[in-house]
């Protein structure tokens, strides 16, 4: 009977611990420990429905490279409509590169298993919702790239798993500058995140348009919700708004182009309509792209403070005229490319700053190949910084006689230029 008795009690202590254990207090005290526990538990719960995803699981075409050491996923272009999961990759990823692709939302713990991982670019994707959870574990990222996207709103609190944040890009996403976007914008403005949303603006209500996110008034952003009668915002206008008239500036390079971080920075700003070269070209920028645009005239210091430029592409942009001092400043250019414009001639004096160039393309353009030009050609040749430049000048001369239908090619040092046939008669 005794045994009975201690097998019936040793039953019941077995049936009550489960209950005791959901009493135990979480991390900490009263609801911040029990806040901890829940988010903690929600996170590992949605990794886990995560990676049992079949999507998740179908390695996509990806590279994965070391760049000094550090390992760098390139999955841009890839068609991904969401995250792969961290167990893709052979080892962990330092930077994780994802523009370009057809990501619409940002789910909660998203990014579980990239606990390593310390920039993200997730830029040109069709992100318009992150949910509050989507970047924890990310405690080491210090950029984030969400420009040229489809963001309306966005929290604060999606922001605090990210404690070493310092360089955030948001503009070009429409922006909604409404209540949801009030502790964004006040943590934006804090002096010491000076790096986080520059250039971001306001897509709407009208009276906010194209106002930096930076610069918008957060008391502005509840107007419309005030319930007193005394709104400093004219009613007239929230039931008939009138866009103002938009103010032509010169476009801005920082979003006018597309900014890509590796392996190393490069701008595109190919096809994007430009009739001038855009202003603010970072310092960092070493290579630049931009072909097929309108931009018919270089004026002096149009690349002023583009110091680090290594590659320059200006073809196919029915450029007709380079001033001197156009080029002013890159002094560690080493490839410019002005092929198939509608120059004829190039001044002396515009391509004398560029020390270090090895290959100058200029193929497609009328040259008007007189005496002047030939002169430019060979005080360009006399310098011995110019002796390594490779196919230079082997373009066709389609004006003016004598030296009409004559290819003009480089010649070794101390030599005179040769035309490749004969005069015309």
């Amino acid at each position: 009977m005794h045994v009975s008795s201690s097998i019936l009690y040793a039953s019941l202590l077995l049936l009550l611990l489960p209950s005791t254990e959901m009493k135990r207090p979480g991390k900490g005290r009263g609801l911040r420990g029990a806040r901890h526990k829940l988010t903690r538990d929600r996170v590992r719960g949605v990794g886990r429905h995560s990676r049992s995803d079949p999507s998740r699981h179908v390695k996509p075409e990806c590279s994965e490279s070391s760049i000094s050491g550090d390992v760098v996923v390139d999955c841009q272009n890839q068609h991904l409509n969401s995250v792969p999961a961290s167990q893709t990759w052979s080892k962990e990823p330092k930077h994780l590169l994802l523009a370009r692709n057809q990501i619409k939302v940002l789910r909660e713990g998203a990014f579980f298993g990239y606990e390593s991982v310390t920039s993200l670019d997730l830029q040109q994707n069709q992100i318009s919702l992150i949910e509050e959870g989507a970047f924890q574990g990310l405690t080491r990222l210090t950029t984030l790239l969400l420009q040229h996207n489809r963001l309306d709103t966005l929290s604060e609190e999606a922001l605090i798993p990210i404690p070493n944040l310092r360089y955030l890009r948001l503009y070009d996403n429409p922006w909604k500058c409404l209540c949801q976007m009030d502790s964004l914008v006040r943590t934006l403005q804090v002096p010491s995140n000076r790096n986080l949303g520059t250039h971001a603006r306001c897509a709407e209500p009208i009276w906010l348009k194209d106002m930096k996110l930076k610069q918008v008034d957060p008391e502005l952003l509840c107007k419309e919700m005030n319930p007193k009668g005394d709104q400093q915002v004219n009613q007239m206008d929230l039931i008939d708004p009138v866009e103002p008239r938009p103010i032509r500036t010169k476009p801005d390079a920082t979003t006018s182009c597309y900014t890509y971080l590796f392996p190393q920075v490069r701008m595109d700003c190919s096809n994007r309509g430009l009739t001038e070269v855009p202003r603010g070209i970072p310092e960092d920028v070493v290579h630049i792209d931009l072909s097929n645009n309108l931009i018919h005239h270089l004026r002096p210091r149009n690349f002023k403070g583009a110091r680090s430029l290594r590659t320059l592409n200006l073809s196919n942009n029915n450029m007709s005229h380079i001033e001197t001092a156009s080029l002013l400043g890159l002094l560690h250019l080493l490839e410019l490319d002005l092929s198939d414009n509608n120059l004829h001639f190039i001044q002396y004096g515009v391509l004398e700053d560029l020390y270090f160039l090895s290959q100058l393309k200029l193929g497609g353009n009328p040259w008007v190949c007189d005496y002047g030009w030939v002169l430019l050609l060979i005080s360009v040749q006399s310098n011995f910084v110019w002796k390594n430049v490779k196919n230079i000048f082997k373009t066709d001369c389609t004006f003016q006689h004598p030296l009409h239908g004559v290819l003009v090619e480089s010649a070794p040092r101390g030599e005179a230029l040769r035309p490749a046939v004969s005069f015309p008669s």
